[in-house]
């Protein structure tokens, strides 16, 4: 199979799974902004009515990390389960195992690319101006896609051989969730431990990223940014690797357990 041939076959199961799932409920396709906009809305209730967040810019602020992070999270959890629920295909034709939890992230790309227009919508009618540092949120994007390829490949991998592990994963999200910066910013611990925070954690790293670019009119951290994508480039190509070796393996695994 060719590059452009396994390309064209991960859009088309994408497209024909967005299409099945729109079907199933009467909005359709409105679910794909109403449910990160339902996500904002119970955190902007509790954070910002009900707690007092004390920032007057608060429900840009959490747009700009919650709506990232849905499509980290609901891609790399549903990206991790795809092998095993792909178990009858995967068994009765040959085809590299990468394309499954590739599907679900590039259907996971078509929903996101809508709720980035409506947040960079939201972000212009709240006053922020667009500048050529806008520009700097392409390679942020594509390294978060990157993050999200490489650990929606890795958990799918795993969870074929450990099931419990798709359970973990949604721990974890909810973990990450909260340590993360969402509705609080990393910026206003200890400058050391934020510094920590930004290095060790991704997530964190992208999302104040996202926040530096669209709020504050600043330039992230460029080097750490190259870091990330170089590190993650690397990571993914050595996961394909490994994946396409053990392929067999896999689908045996797969469709015996």
């Amino acid at each position: 199979m060719t590059f452009s041939q396994y390309f064209s076959l991960v859009d088309t199961l994408a497209r024909m799974s967005l299409k099945a799932d729109s079907a199933q409920y009467y909005l359709r396709y409105v679910w794909w902004v109403l449910e990160p906009l339902l996500f904002v809305a119970v955190f902007y209730l509790v954070f910002d009515v009900i707690l007092g967040s004390g920032r007057a810019d608060f429900l840009v602020f959490l747009m700009c990390g919650k709506l990232p992070f849905v499509w980290f999270s609901k891609s790399v959890n549903q990206a991790s389960n795809s092998l095993v629920t792909s178990g009858g295909l995967i068994g009765r034709i040959h085809i590299p195992k990468t394309l499954f939890p590739m599907a679900v992230i590039q259907e996971g790309l078509y929903k996101q690319s809508v709720v980035f227009a409506l947040l960079i919508i939201f972000v212009l009618a709240s006053g922020y101006w667009p500048n050529f540092g806008w520009l700097y949120l392409i390679p942020i994007m594509l390294t978060q896609y990157l993050l999200i390829v490489t650990c929606g490949i890795i958990g799918a991998v795993i969870v074929c051989y450990v099931r419990d592990f798709s359970m973990l994963i949604s721990l974890f999200m909810t973990f990450l969730m909260f340590i993360s910066g969402i509705f609080w910013d990393v910026r206003n611990l200890a400058p050391a431990k934020a510094e920590l925070m930004l290095s060790i954690n991704p997530i964190s790293f992208l999302l104040d990223a996202y926040r530096q670019v669209l709020m504050y009119q600043n330039t992230p951290d460029l080097g750490h940014l190259f870091f990330l994508f170089v590190f993650l480039g690397g990571l993914l190509a050595a996961t394909v690797y490994l994946t396409r070796r053990a392929s067999e393996a896999i689908a045996l695994k797969v469709i015996t357990a």
